[in-house]
């Protein structure tokens, strides 16, 4: 078994000197002749170079390639990991690499100074204004699908974890910049890799220089009470010890130890609950290695049989192991006044938890490279900066369950998923289109929240369906890219047709004219604006008019200045047309809400309104009924949801209802624990006219304790 990174990490911290860092590296990896070779040439080409802090620059390649050795024993990736900054940083080139160390080292360098060249196109300059999380998802997404061999991915983790440990020679500003594009960017792909002592340690170092105060916050409270935790985890694991040998097992068959989580989960769940840290049942945890699958059951037996589980938090990642090939039982006994979680594994599985893909190196020279192609297709990589948010709030802070396809595969999916965020984790195919379901073989709707163990058969269409209005309502950010894009494109192709139809219905002129003027206009490719924008939609009328003019075959319509185009206003609707429009009516076929992309058509004197995504309104479309532009009148009222807990008291909600009334808040709807264990969870949708959302925040803080909230934006935004 791999030792612990921990102790490594602080050695590492020791380093300043070349000589330092070459018997650290060397006490980690036995030298071959390879690796001495890479050494002496990385040594060489890096000669003179300094970093910020003023140390020899080979000290950096040179404790990257030992935290790389500590997590896989590879040889060409503890050569690859010494010789990663030569081409960016030295006169040297690929072709000098590979001529000297072979074709699989250079693979593995130039993949690595690929990510120095994708960081520079796709991430937001240390200058810039803009907010790193933005640039740095798209770096993210991009570093998944552009490098093929996985063991870039492991190495480049490795630099960015020294990189981190070394970032107080840096500007404040750069170390907060670097910080979250770790976080965002490097974490979250350890975690996929399943490297989760990598990713544990970056969260950590991000979460200091991200969050200095709550970094603080929680160090001074584990350090003040850093003994009586101590204490309370040796007492606890001396009883399991003692237990597991009178049930049968050898002493030496098994290990035990102890710790408290680490910080930024520590603070992920104090920001999920919105709890303090003395209020965190579980701060404290064991780790129960034993030799054989079987022997994790017989030690969860006698754990469950001295001690009382909370049974909500067992978790069997043995028998159904998460989709990076993490295995562990999970539970949470009490322990007198103590409540302490128990991780069980084999050392095998412990092994696989810690350095995760890169626990089990099979790789011989010659073979072709490792292969991504699985953690391109894992979910959540196509995040938005919106649905970043979403992901954290909704996939980090929320449990995940298991369900099953007919053939038994096992689908991961966070707590609350739906029937459609099942049916894009399948497949994106079979989530376009899926059209009905089967849930433990009894009908269910697409949209029906799943269950831990649910079985789930999804029944296909031959054509795709377009679940443009469901996009809010499914949880993946998986599900919702995928129809958010496939549901962009529609609406193009929707308004595109339609600004045709509004054109011609405002002109009085045939469609087969409009599409003829518009083939010779440079602007055609971007016609579909017209039913969006009321400014270029005028733009378009004034240069048609214009063109006709010259020509002398202006419509008749336009030939009398009193027919020019106007504005009429409803309750929620202002409609623009050169006829008169006496009232606005919705068909019966759809149900648009605000904000909901809206379409109009002209009949007679009246505006008939649907939802732009209505089936009969894309048929009319299609034929080229006549349209009218239309949009929905400024609202006087903001939507927002609220996420809050009550006190677990009576009346509790009633006061909450009672101040928002106050505030003159009107309530749309109120969920109470919805999708989670915890009763005095509340969400409450509500409207109100300040529009001003920190001020409303500030009010609603000073009587209860807010988890979130957000103003209710139009999902179809582009």
């Amino acid at each position: 078994m791999q030792p612990s990174l921990e102790p490594l990490i602080e050695k590492i911290r020791a380093v300043h000197t070349v000589s330092e860092a070459q018997t650290l590296l060397f006490d980690t990896i036995t030298p071959t002749q390879r690796i001495t070779d890479a050494l002496s040439f990385a040594k060489d080409a890096h000669e003179g170079q300094s970093r910020k802090s003023g140390e020899p620059y080979i000290v950096h390649p040179i404790l990257v390639a030992t935290i790389t050795a500590s997590i896989s024993s590879d040889e060409t990736m503890v050569i690859a990991a010494l010789l990663h900054d030569v081409v960016e940083d030295t006169p040297f080139t690929i072709e000098d690499i590979k001529d000297r160390f072979g074709e699989d080292v250079s693979y593995l360098v130039e993949g690595l100074t690929k990510i120095v060249e994708l960081r520079d196109s796709e991430l937001a300059p240390s200058t810039s204004d803009e907010k790193l999380v933005t640039s740095a998802l798209s770096f993210r997404k991009m570093l998944i699908c552009s490098i093929e061999d996985v063991r870039v991915l492991v190495i480049k983790l490795c630099d960015r974890l020294h990189n981190m440990l070394t970032l107080d020679a840096l500007t404040k500003q750069k170390q907060h910049r670097i910080a979250e594009e770790t976080l965002v960017v490097y974490a979250p792909i350890a975690h996929r890799l399943g490297i989760a002592a990598l990713k544990n340690k970056l969260e950590d170092l991000s979460f200091y220089y991200l969050f200095p105060k709550e970094y603080e916050k929680i160090d001074e409270y584990v350090t003040s009470h850093s003994q009586d935790f101590q204490i309370r985890l040796n007492t606890f694991i001396s009883k399991v010890k003692t237990l597991l040998v009178h049930n049968g097992f050898k002493a030496d068959s098994f290990e035990i130890f102890g710790r408290v989580k680490h910080y930024y989960s520590i603070y992920l769940k104090m920001q999920r609950k919105g709890i303090s840290i003395d209020e965190i049942l579980d701060l404290l945890a064991i780790r129960i290695l034993v030799r054989e699958p079987i022997d994790c059951y017989r030690s969860l037996g006698t754990l469950h049989l001295n001690f009382k589980p909370l049974i909500a938090r067992f978790k069997d990642y043995v028998a159904l192991p998460k989709e990076n090939g993490y295995q562990t039982l999970h539970t949470t006994v009490f322990d007198e006044t103590s409540i302490i979680e128990a991780q069980i594994r084999t050392f095998e599985m412990h092994k696989t938890a810690e350095y995760g893909i890169a626990a089990h190196w099979k790789y011989k020279q010659g073979d072709s490279a490792i292969n991504i192609e699985w953690l391109k297709n894992l979910q959540y990589q196509n995040e938005s900066i919106e649905e970043f948010y979403e992901l954290v709030k909704n996939d980090l802070y929320s449990e995940d369950i298991s369900v099953f396809t007919p053939a038994g595969d096992q689908i991961t999916l966070p707590r609350g998923a739906t029937v459609l965020d099942f049916a894009y984790a399948v497949h994106s195919q079979v989530g376009e289109r899926a059209s009905a379901a089967l849930v433990n073989k009894r009908p269910a709707s697409l949209l029906s929240e799943l269950k831990n163990g649910d079985l789930v058969r999804i029944i296909t269409s031959k054509e795709p369906i377009y679940h443009c209005t469901w996009i809010d309502a499914v949880k993946t950010s998986r599900a919702k890219s995928h129809m958010r894009a496939r549901c962009n494109k529609k609406r193009k192709e929707i308004d595109r047709l339609s600004a045709v139809n509004i054109l011609s219905a405002t002109l009085g002129t045939g469609s087969d004219e409009i599409n003829e003027w518009l083939s010779n206009q440079s602007f055609a490719d971007q016609i579909y604006r017209v039913p969006r924008d009321l400014s270029f939609f005028k733009e378009v009328l004034h240069r048609f008019i214009a063109d006709k003019r010259q020509k002398s075959i202006l419509p008749t319509i336009f030939q009398r200045p009193r027919r020019k185009l106007k504005s009429y206003s409803f309750e929620n609707f202002v409609i623009h047309s050169s006829d008169g429009v006496s009232s606005v009516e919705f068909d019966y076929c759809c149900h648009p809400k605000r904000g909901d992309p809206i379409v109009a058509f002209k009949i007679g004197g009246k505006a008939v309104v649907h939802h732009k995504f209505c089936e009969k309104a894309n048929s009319l479309i299609e034929k080229g009924a006549p349209m009218l532009f239309v949009e929905w009148s400024e609202s006087k009222v903001q939507r927002y949801r609220l996420l809050v807990t009550l006190k677990d008291e009576k009346g509790a909600l009633a006061k909450l209802l009672a101040y928002l009334a106050k505030i003159e808040c009107n309530i749309i709807s109120i969920k109470l624990g919805e999708g989670t264990s915890q009763s005095n969870l509340c969400e409450v949708i509500f409207e109100s006219r300040d529009h001003d959302q920190t001020h409303l925040k500030e009010l609603l803080e000073r009587k209860f304790k807010v988890l979130e909230l957000v103003s209710k934006t139009d999902a179809y935004k582009q």
